[in-house]
């Protein structure tokens, strides 16, 4: 898990923190050359049956980063992955609740979905939400903003891949988190500049295509570049 933002709003540290405060975390992942977000469907009142980000109040003696955590397993069954927290909403639901949003960068094929009865989970694309409960929508515009923008400076896409990987699924990851395509040798030449994945001497064929070069990151944690 990476450190919160500078400029996302929480409590102090050394202060107590309400427990009234809702934890939301927005949870994305790249499947089929499209931007994916978890989305978990209500099983309870207000707003039974609608599809809401997962979150849930804290527990006792636990703290915002902890509760994005937990939630996090609980929901996909990792821990291990680019989580930041994001910004702190008020009024998400018309009655002035307070809700501290993270955001998180998840693998799907590493994923394992939560099974039970209620509060479903599921894959939705990010260009083809369902109806959303309360005012959820405005924590994932903003959660996309900061993702957008993170790629020009950061290596967060590492979060999204597996641990080895061609150039090719490299570019497709960004194009679609950004949703527009990226000119292959432009791409590729700054991917290698800016010396943040490595060639691991391997090779993996994809479709019909000749052998392509296999890379890793050199580091799976964030840097800023």
């Amino acid at each position: 898990m990476s450190s919160p933002s500078p400029g996302a709003r929480s409590p102090a540290k050394h202060r107590p923190v309400n427990r009234d405060v809702a934890v939301l975390v927005v949870i994305f992942t790249v499947d089929e050359g499209r931007l994916h977000i978890l989305l978990v469907r209500r099983s309870a009142q207000p707003m039974e049956g609608a599809w809401s980000l997962p979150g849930g109040l804290l527990t006792p003696s636990e703290s915002l980063d902890e509760a994005a955590v937990r939630k996090l397993d609980d929901e996909t069954g990792l821990t291990d992955v680019f989580l930041e927290q994001l910004y702190s909403f008020c009024d998400l639901d018309g009655r002035g609740s307070i809700a501290a949003a993270y955001f998180a960068l998840v693998d799907a094929s590493s994923a394992h979905l939560a099974r039970r009865r209620a509060w479903l989970p599921a894959w939705h694309p990010v260009d083809d939400l369902p109806d959303l409960a309360f005012d959820n929508r405005r924590v994932i515009d903003y959660a996309l903003q900061r993702l957008r923008t993170k790629l020009d400076y950061s290596n967060v896409a590492y979060s999204v891949l597996p641990a080895e990987f061609t150039l090719s699924q490299l570019q497709r990851a960004y194009e679609a988190i950004l949703v527009r395509p990226l000119d292959k040798r432009n791409f590729r030449k700054r991917m290698l500049s800016l010396d943040i994945i490595e060639p691991i001497g391997r090779t993996a064929t994809e479709g019909r295509h000749r052998p392509a070069q296999l890379y890793a990151f050199r580091e799976r944690k964030p840097i800023v570049f």
